[in-house]
């Protein structure tokens, strides 16, 4: 047992084994940058590849040779040497070498099943294997760290011939002896009295490198740790191969917020999140909204009571001040929402209910009634907003539609053709346009945009950044409801709209009319509102 306190390091293998993940690519000039963010952070380890394995890898570490690291340590990453090969001209160790990192991690074999059948060789040409090359690496006054692959595995089907391999790098000289459960499928009650057997027989640091194919990576790595595992290797938001490697980003605050281990500087725990998703974005993934720690949703409250308990004491439903690692609380508005819900967006938005508080049940109610006919206002504040302004008097019109056409043309001989004509009636003036577009949606947006620049030329400010169609009502086929969210976006500023209907253009319409109204509404001066305009019957014919 390690005690509160002490130091933990940590080996981050994101831009190494990450990279096996499915859909996963780096460039050698991304993995700098996350390098750099890497080492910002305080990781004690970052793995860059295997430079015997391929030309990109080797970019890597020909170009941050000529990079200064505050505190991490570059690592290359290799196999133990091949059988038959001497150490000087095994093509493995000398691509280990040419990297001048300052630290090695080579794997070998620990699964006899391995030596006998992948390797095809005798158990005791395997431990000299071992033996040969971290010794090798260490004449070059090298830090090694010897990962012996498949180790629980190979515990569990003869742990006297395991035991042996890391015996092995241990006479090599080995630094750290880290144990991999490289499959994935070890428990914590096995793993934790696995390594109290190998600690009778290894006087090695040791680390420890699990995989979440069984789903128990997070809880491997820190009941490792509290069985004596100093080390501990994993990747950025748990990125790898199969199910995925460790998550650092649970480990670390766990260990460091919830045990009291020391992993990297406190000051420095804020900057999870934001290397959480730098990771993401430029493995051009997604990001994980329910992570854990680091996730969008890991700090958002949806149900009425929740809300109105954490406003009075966050911690009735938060395990950690989300602060602490670079998050934030949300708060989400529902058909489940309440009126403390709702008190909490609308100050988050910048709305201040107290003077309207007879109209907060009439919001909770217009909120549910528009939910249950498939509108959805977690992921659409810009149209939450300008719902609590309408309903308290303070949402201003500054165009009304008069109607709109589009029209889409396709002949054999040439592309599909869409235009979009809009009336709109701006300022007591009937405005009439037409513009051509890409789809329907995009000839849509710009007959609005050509309508309101003459009156507001601020709208160029603002561009479409996404467009989202949900179906709603599967069962229903070409008939079916659609849910359109639309982002748009300025340099400053990004907010989201919904619209709801059968038809996917009205629906799109909706969304993207709540946009313009939003950026309008709280982008121009006082001055230029009006609120008079006279209500027009809409009419939208769609061909």
């Amino acid at each position: 047992m390690i005690e509160q306190g002490k130091k933990i390091k940590i080996f981050d293998t994101t831009l190494r084994d990450g990279t096996q993940a499915e859909r996963v690519s780096f460039s050698a000039e991304d993995k700098i940058r996350i390098a750099k963010k890497l080492d910002d952070f305080g990781i004690d380890y970052i793995e860059g590849g295997w430079p015997g394995s391929n030309p990109r890898d080797m970019e890597f570490f020909k170009k941050v040779k000529n990079i200064h690291f505050k505190h991490a340590k570059i690592t290359a990453f290799g196999s133990t040497m091949r059988a038959g090969n001497s150490s000087e001209k095994d093509a493995n160790l000398q691509a280990l070498l040419e990297t001048e990192a300052p630290t090695m991690c080579i794997f070998g074999k620990s699964w006899i099943l391995h030596v006998e059948t992948a390797l095809k060789i005798k158990p005791e040409e395997n431990l000299k294997l071992i033996e040969e090359s971290v010794k090798y690496l260490k004449s070059y006054n090298k830090e090694v760290i010897y990962d012996g692959e498949h180790f629980f595995d190979g515990f569990k089907a003869n742990s006297g011939y395991a035991i042996k391999t890391l015996q092995a790098a241990e006479r090599g000289g080995a630094d750290t002896l880290v144990l991999c459960d490289t499959n994935g499928g070890t428990l914590p009650s096995e793993l934790t009295k696995i390594i109290r057997e190998v600690k009778k027989h290894i006087k090695l640091p040791l680390g420890i490198h699990t995989h979440n194919d069984s789903e128990m990576a997070v809880a491997n790595a820190v009941a490792a740790v509290q069985e004596g595992c100093a080390h501990v290797q994993g990747t950025i938001n748990g990125v790898g191969e199969r199910c995925g490697n460790a998550n650092l980003c649970s480990i670390i605050p766990n260990l460091q917020l919830k045990l009291g281990y020391h992993c990297i500087p406190a000051e420095n725990l804020d900057q999870l999140t934001s290397i959480s998703h730098l990771v993401s974005e430029l493995a051009n993934l997604s990001h994980p909204n329910y992570a854990a720690f680091v996730g969008k949703s890991a700090f958002a409250h949806k149900g009425g009571v929740h809300v109105s308990a954490v406003m009075k004491d966050a911690s009735t439903y938060e395990h950690i001040k989300p602060q602490l690692v670079g998050n934030e609380q949300r708060v989400l508005v529902s058909d489940l929402s309440g009126r403390s819900n709702v008190f909490f967006k609308a100050n988050e938005l910048g709305i201040d209910l107290k003077a309207h508080g007879n109209k907060v049940h009439q919001i909770v109610e217009q909120l549910k009634n528009l939910e249950n006919n498939g509108y959805q206002f977690e992921a659409a504040e810009g149209s939450f907003k300008l719902l609590i302004q309408k309903t308290i008097g303070e949402r201003q019109n500054y165009f009304e539609l008069e109607g709109f056409r589009v029209t889409i043309e396709k002949n054999a001989s040439s592309p599909t053709r869409s235009e979009a004509t809009i009336r709109l009636n701006v300022n007591g003036k009937t405005e009439h346009t037409a513009a051509e577009g890409k789809g329907p949606v995009h000839a849509l947006d710009q007959a609005l945009r050509k309508a309101l620049v003459n009156f507001y030329p601020e709208v160029e400010k603002m561009h479409l950044s996404d467009y989202k169609v949900r179906v709603l009502n599967e069962s229903a086929a070409t008939g079916a409801k659609v849910r359109v969210l639309i982002d748009s976006s300025t340099e400053d500023e990004t907010w989201t709209t919904v619209g709801v209907s059968e038809n996917i253009i009205e629906a799109s319409w909706q969304a993207l009319m709540e946009g313009f109204s939003y950026y309008l509404m709280h982008n121009l001066p006082i001055k230029k509102i009006r609120k008079n305009l006279a209500p027009k019957k809409q009419m939208q014919t769609i061909i």
